[in-house]
C-alpha cells in the first residue's frame, strides 16, 4: 500500500520534483532533477536508487526515469499537501506567494494526517464562503467612510501594505472597520483584528473589500 511507504523529507522532495517534471516535459533524466533541486548529480543518483528500491520509480543509469503507479499516487499525495498549505497561506493569511511556497515546502513533510485533513476541510469551506461574499458590493478601503466595515476580498500582491498586513495575519476574509478619515482623505485610521492602523490613501486603495 502507498500509505505504508515511509519517505524522508528529502526523498519526498525528489519524488515531488519527478512528478512536476514529468507533468511538464514527460521524459526525465537525472540532470533535470539536479537542475530543478539545485543539487549535485551524485545526490540525485542515491535518491533515485532509494526511490527505485521502494518501487516508486523505474530507474536505470542513463535511462529515462518514470513513475510507477504507486509512485504516481504517492507523489500526488505530496503535491496535494503542498498545494493546500500554500493555498491556506496565500488565500487565508494573505502571505506573499513566494513566501507561502517556501513555507509549504517546509511544513508539508511533517504535518500529521488528521491536521492536514482538517486544514483541507477548512480551506474548502473558506473558498465556498468567499464565493458567497464576493457577490456582495465590492469597493476599495479608500472608498469607505468612518463607521463602514468590509471583509477583505484581496490585496494587491505587489502593494506596499500587503507585507505589513500579512505579518499581522491579516488576509482574505479579515474584517476591517474604518474609524477615522483625515479631512483631506489622508491618512485613514482603521481597526482590524484588534490592531489600530493608520494607512495612506494610496495604500488603502490596494485593499479590496466586500462592504457590509
Amino acid at each position: 500500500m502507498v500509505q505504508s511507504v515511509q519517505l524522508s523529507a528529502s526523498l519526498e522532495d525528489y519524488l515531488e520534483a519527478i512528478f512536476c517534471l514529468f507533468s511538464e516535459k514527460g521524459g526525465i533524466r537525472a540532470k533535470d532533477i539536479a537542475r530543478r533541486l539545485g543539487v549535485k548529480a551524485g545526490s540525485v543518483t542515491g535518491a533515485l536508487q532509494a526511490l527505485s528500491e521502494k518501487k516508486l520509480i523505474r530507474y536505470a543509469p542513463y535511462e529515462v526515469i518514470t513513475l510507477t503507479s504507486e509512485g504516481l499516487q504517492k507523489a500526488r499525495q505530496i503535491v496535494r499537501r503542498h498545494e493546500v498549505l500554500k493555498e491556506f497561506f496565500v488565500e487565508v493569511l494573505g502571505v506573499d506567494e513566494a513566501i507561502a511556497d517556501e513555507g509549504a515546502c517546509t511544513l508539508e513533510h511533517g504535518i500529521p494526517k488528521v491536521i492536514f485533513e482538517r486544514l483541507t476541510e477548512f480551506v474548502e469551506t473558506y473558498k465556498k464562503d468567499q464565493v458567497m461574499t464576493d457577490t456582495k458590493k465590492e469597493a476599495s478601503l479608500a472608498d469607505l467612510k468612518p463607521g463602514q466595515k468590509g471583509t477583505v476580498l484581496r490585496l494587491n500582491p505587489r502593494g506596499s501594505i500587503t507585507r505589513r498586513l500579512a505579518d499581522m495575519g491579516i488576509g482574505r476574509g479579515a474584517l476591517i472597520e474604518v474609524e477615522r478619515v483625515a479631512p483631506l482623505g489622508d491618512p485613514i485610521d482603521i481597526k482590524v483584528r484588534g490592531y489600530h492602523l493608520s494607512l495612506r490613501k494610496n495604500e488603502a486603495a490596494e485593499i479590496k473589500l466586500s462592504v457590509l
